[in-house]
């Protein structure tokens, strides 16, 4: 089956074409890299050039994997828009990956991990996940955005793993056990993708949205009122 990824989460980004097989394996074909704040001139001409290099039409594509966030409000919103059209012109599955269960993925430890991504204004991005050595997928326990000092409470006895400095910083200044992981490219947006894809847990091309992760307003009001 011929897969196309995106992600364009971040600053950077890349879209990635696999061809994936029985028992979750993928062999990925090529990563492009997209550039942070071109995203929405070069998504779209990049994946035809990717198509023809590869001697494929975009009428042979099977099934799509994407970054769902959290990230970029306005490069999630490209990436997802245009995985949207392609998929609901070919009527092909999505699979909508978290970018946090990314970051879990590639963990080398049993037990809870917790991934962390750098937010911006002293906040951090967390999912809290039961992972395996073995290259199970990790089972999601949650998501969450935290201020600094909440997040290094939820992480007390569990590996944290990220690819961001900052965050590194902060969990191992605080005594934390953690482990410094490369951010998460197309790739392995593809690879996450097909085993969800194979397992079922799919979205329609109408039912796919980017997933902020921003706090509910009572948890703000709480905040700014103390």
């Amino acid at each position: 089956m011929l897969l196309l990824a995106a992600d364009t989460s971040g600053k950077l980004g890349s879209i990635a074409l696999a061809q994936c097989g029985p028992a979750g394996k993928c062999k990925i074909l090529e990563v492009v890299p997209l550039t942070g704040g071109t995203f929405s001139a070069q998504l779209v001409p990049q994946i035809v050039v990717l198509l023809q290099k590869h001697g494929f039409g975009k009428g042979e594509i099977e099934a799509f994997a994407v970054a769902s966030g959290p990230g970029s409000f306005t490069g999630l919103r490209v990436g997802l828009a245009a995985i949207k059209a392609l998929a609901e012109v070919l009527g092909k599955p999505i699979a909508a990956v978290s970018l946090l269960e990314a970051v879990a993925a590639a963990a080398e430890v049993d037990g809870r991990v917790v991934a962390a991504l750098d937010a911006g204004r002293s906040e951090i991005y967390i999912g809290e996940y039961d992972s395996y050595s073995d290259g199970k997928k990790p089972v999601t326990l949650s998501e969450r955005l935290l201020t600094k000092e909440e997040f290094l409470r939820a992480a007390n006895g569990a590996v944290v793993l990220t690819p961001d400095k900052s965050v590194m910083d902060a969990a191992t200044a605080a005594g934390l056990r953690v482990q410094e992981v490369e951010r998460p490219r197309s790739d392995a947006i593809a690879r996450i993708g097909w085993r969800k894809i194979q397992a079922g847990e799919t979205t329609s091309a109408e039912a796919l949205d980017a997933n902020y992760i921003r706090r509910s307003d009572a948890e703000i009001f709480a905040h700014t009122s103390t």
